[in-house]
């Protein structure tokens, strides 16, 4: 951050003395700035008994991903999750878990993970999905993006469910 999200007045590093260390400081408004970043959601979606899994391509994509959106102003993430996945996939959401999270530099957003038990997996896309499929987990390991911010999300959470 390079300016005050209040003033515009351009930031100095400016020792906090509470925080031992240099911090965004706004001589014209006398207040230390904190750096600002989105947040979204992503979720392992799965039917009632976990054994399948729902993961979906957007936006002309070749590989799958999770289903995923940024949290409303006032929102909290579960409620974000549960809407997220009403909105693109028409389905409801019965039970919702954090899983993990992660900061994403690409677009400054830090991802909270939920696994999300939904009432079936007879999806009604929105123009927002591209495709979906249902899979296994061996299946979903081989669809998931590799490399992907996506995959180490789900890996994890299976990984979880095998110790559970």
């Amino acid at each position: 951050m390079k300016f005050c999200p209040e003033c515009g007045t351009a930031l100095q590093l400016k020792f906090h003395p509470r925080e031992n260390k240099e911090l965004p400081f706004c001589e014209t408004c006398g207040r230390y700035r904190y750096p600002e970043y989105n947040t979204a959601v992503s979720m392992v979606v799965t039917d009632q008994e976990k054994k399948r899994i729902i993961l979906i391509r957007q936006y002309g994509g070749e590989s799958c991903i999770l289903v995923a959106g940024y949290v409303n102003k006032g929102e909290c993430a579960e409620e974000a999750a549960a809407r997220e996945i009403k909105e693109e996939l028409g389905l409801n959401v019965t039970s919702a878990h954090y899983n993990r999270s992660e900061y994403f530099a690409k677009s400054n957003t830090l991802m909270l993970n939920f696994a999300c038990t939904v009432d079936d997996l007879d999806a009604h896309p929105n123009s927002e999905v591209d495709s979906w499929g249902v899979y296994s987990f061996e299946e979903a390991k081989e669809q998931i993006r590799h490399g992907s911010l996506a995959e180490r999300f789900l890996l994890a959470w299976m990984k979880d469910q095998e110790q559970k």
